[in-house]
């Protein structure tokens, strides 16, 4: 049976273009230029997928959307969205999305998300319970990250996807909070030793006297409180991958024994004679500058260059501008179900001052002030009053205007902005209120005087 495709778009050149290429690619394709003709159509035709612009000229694709969700249409729903919109692509996730892609449409990733969609299992109703969509299932530690879909995240997990399965030594540079072991762990996934062991050692945390135990194990009666044999870390490891966090905080001493280890691939247990011969792939990671620590004499130059066969740069959440408001509705999901709440989102001044934010501890402070929020936030997104102080006093520092109040001499501007918030909520007018950064009073005023229909 030929797979059949609504497109609901507005842009009459551009719905022909995608009508008559993907026709060609195989599909029976029909196009709506508007809700209300989709709504009939879906009404009268049972669809494999729906394609649909965000914008639409009497309502938007998250109101067709949320109406077949609540009528138990379950059919694959992608969303076109322009990339200053991610925002609200996210939230169409939450809804029940199956995916979006951004415009300009690249049409190789367009089909390679059609066949996603059309392959995958039928998602069950959607509602503001409804977990993200695009997660895997296939591991858990995996599901509790995002890749990201910035220019340097695509750079990075790109040089992942290179290395990964070969049997290279990685080093990760990058700054703490960057998501370092959440790479090793997907170098290992990729990895033709993705069925043997993951063993993570964080090197900052060993005291001096117990890092050789920790690495190469130790027998009973070894040294004073060996009260029972112990398995190292490179035996555990073993046919797997080794991943050594923070590898530059390793004394001097433990250094020696790590690189004879490599180089013999050989341990031998504290206490004991006999030799163990072993097999592990080496992922370190480190936030300083090896090169001069070499130079200060902290860091064996020789150990370097074992564990350095490939390096990969970790950029800072700074670096990944168009990934932040992706990360931080990711994170809402994580404490979403960790809390047991319901929240939606970001309002728009919070999503503002989430994407000026510097970052100093990157993803790792974006999850615990996300969850913070999560926490405190009261309705159904959260405000700038739930971000805290550090936030807010650099959003002080550089502008105190909200996106209505910069607009409030651009009347037309202004009105636009509450008539996309009015459509993005469904005609709410509380949310929509949230969202502007205004209360509801304010709001009736501004429809009033703006002749928008209530």
């Amino acid at each position: 049976m030929i797979p059949s495709i609504l497109i609901v778009e507005d842009d009459l050149t551009f719905s022909t273009m995608l009508k008559t290429w993907l026709g060609k690619k195989g599909f029976d394709v029909e196009t709506a230029g508007a809700c209300a003709k989709a709504r009939k159509l879906i009404s009268s035709k049972e669809y494999s997928l729906i394609l649909s612009d965000l914008r639409l000229p009497d309502q938007d694709g998250m109101q067709l959307l949320t109406w077949m969700r609540e009528l138990d249409i379950d059919t694959p729903f992608i969303m076109m969205t322009s990339y200053g919109e991610i925002q609200n692509a996210v939230t169409a996730m939450k809804l029940g999305a199956t995916d979006y892609v951004k415009k300009p449409i690249q049409p190789d990733e367009l089909l390679r998300k059609i066949n996603e969609a059309l392959e995958s299992p039928v998602a069950p109703k959607a509602s503001k319970k409804q977990e993200h969509t695009k997660q895997s299932p296939t591991d858990q530690y995996q599901n509790n990250f995002l890749e990201g879909e910035s220019e340097a995240a695509r750079q990075l997990y790109s040089y992942v996807n290179l290395v990964a399965p070969t049997q290279m030594s990685v080093l990760i540079n990058g700054a703490s909070g960057t998501g370092k072991e959440y790479v090793a762990h997907r170098i290992h996934q990729l990895s033709k030793r993705s069925e043997k062991p993951f063993i993570a050692i964080d090197c900052g945390s060993i005291p001096k006297e117990l890092a050789a135990s920790e690495f190469f194990g130790h027998v009973k009666g070894s040294f004073t409180g060996a009260l029972s044999d112990k398995v190292g870390a490179f035996e555990e490891a073993n046919g797997g991958t080794l991943f050594l966090d923070e590898i530059g905080n390793l004394s001097y001493e433990v250094q020696v024994q790590l690189l004879r280890a490599l180089q013999e691939r050989k341990i031998r247990r504290i206490g004991s004679t006999k030799e163990i011969e072993v097999d592990v792939r080496l992922i370190c990671a480190t936030n300083e500058n090896l090169k001069e620590a070499i130079l200060k004499g902290n860091f064996r130059e020789d150990l370097y260059h074992r564990i350095n066969e490939f390096t990969l740069r970790m950029p800072s959440l700074k670096e990944r501008q168009e990934d932040i408001l992706l990360f931080a509705n990711f994170f809402l999901d994580l404490a979403n179900k960790e809390l047991g709440k319901e929240l939606i989102g970001f309002d728009t001044k919070a999503s503002t001052i989430l994407q000026e934010y510097e970052w100093p501890g990157n993803l790792r402070q974006l999850k615990n002030i996300v969850k913070r929020a999560t926490l405190l936030a009261k309705g159904e997104f959260i405000t700038p009053l739930e971000l805290g102080e550090e936030l807010n006093e650099q959003e002080n520092a550089g502008s105190n205007q909200t996106i209505i109040s910069s607009s409030l001499n651009k009347e037309e501007t202004e009105k636009q902005l509450i008539i996309n918030a009015l459509r993005q909520t469904a005609n709410n007018k509380s949310k929509a209120a949230v969202l502007l950064g205004i209360d509801r009073k304010t709001l009736y005023n501004k429809l009033k005087h703006y002749n928008i229909p209530q």
